[in-house]
């Protein structure tokens, strides 16, 4: 990105100007306008990812064909099978009243 900025006038959500406003008051963003540029500096990285995804994908499929529904599906199921809990505890049993059952029980 160019270090050299330019003024522009928009229009936006108020919400958005309160959540802009809470960062700055919070410590968050040096000013209104470094937060609303870290958003778009954000933003245009993430469209420029999805752009590279689009287009392995597209390379992909000029490969070895067109990934179909069922691969997906496949795939979510064996993501769901090894992935790893890594946040919360494991929740003690309850009884069908919603009680906890007793240790050892």
């Amino acid at each position: 990105m160019s270090e050299r900025k330019q003024r522009v006038t928009v229009t936006v959500d108020r919400d958005l100007l309160e959540a802009g406003s809470r960062a700055v008051a919070e410590g968050l963003a040096e000013s209104f306008s470094g937060w609303v540029n870290d958003a778009l500096v954000n933003r245009a990285a993430r469209d420029e990812r999805l752009r590279a995804l689009s287009e392995a994908i597209a390379s992909y499929e000029a490969e070895f064909g067109e990934i179909t529904a069922e691969e997906i599906a496949g795939q979510q199921r064996a993501d769901r099978e090894a992935a790893v809990v890594v946040r919360g505890r494991k929740q003690k049993r309850r009884t069908p009243s919603g009680r906890r059952a007793r240790e050892g029980a």
